[in-house]
């Protein structure tokens, strides 16, 4: 009785976007999860260090991707053959260097994931390129245009960094604070709805709709 009192009691909660699941298993569950709720410190710190090594070198040093790839090889392999060939002097076993080959399965499996995504992004824009969901077609060109903007202020890497940065931290807040944000989330979507209700009487209601797929049938 007290396990059925307590899920009715979370069924009623407000959660953000009709979230029922707790935020791990949103992520995904599993190490990526882990990694962005910073279960292991050290290693999401690590990664965290590692990111922003990075886009430190390319923005801030202006280093290029080409010239550090080359020049990590070049240490690399001067390194190994070296080592190789002087192990036969001091009486040391030659560094044992792995075969590394992509797994036909893993790649197969990466193309056709990547291809379901493709299509259905392919199939999402040309609904909304019909006419059929005006709601849609507002989010998606308000999304562009905040896109374009980032892009006009930084370039790919920083972006790209900058939503990095986001993962790594508003996750693991919201999950601290998800009370409170969940409450002051609930509010916003009342005054959203009531909002964007006055805007599809006043407005949207009035716009004609491209035809439907019943329509065209017959």
């Amino acid at each position: 009785m007290a396990e059925r009192k307590e899920e009715s009691v979370m069924a009623k909660i407000y959660r953000l976007f009709g979230r029922e699941k707790p935020v791990h298993s949103v992520l995904g569950g599993g190490k990526p999860a882990d990694l962005f709720l910073w279960r292991n410190k050290k290693i999401s710190g690590g990664v965290l260090a590692g990111a922003t090594a990075i886009w430190l070198l390319f923005e801030v040093l202006e280093y290029h991707l080409l010239t550090l790839l080359c020049h990590g090889f070049i240490l690399s392999l001067g390194i190994l053959f070296l080592w190789s060939n002087a192990s036969a002097f001091v009486n040391k076993c030659p560094p044992n260097i792995p075969e590394v080959k992509i797994p036909e399965d893993l790649a197969v499996n990466v193309a056709r994931s990547l291809r379901y995504e493709i299509n259905r992004g392919f199939a999402s824009l040309r609904a909304i390129g019909q006419g059929r969901d005006l709601k849609k077609f507002l989010i998606v060109v308000a999304g562009l245009w905040i896109l374009s903007f980032l892009g006009s202020c930084c370039n790919f890497l920083t972006l790209f960094y900058i939503v990095f940065m986001v993962l790594y931290t508003v996750p693991v807040l919201y999950e601290k604070y998800e009370d409170k944000i969940d409450a002051f989330g609930e509010k916003a979507m009342v005054e959203l709805k009531k909002y964007y209700a006055i805007f599809d009487e006043k407005c949207l209601s009035k716009i004609p709709k491209g035809p439907s797929k019943d329509k065209k049938q017959h």
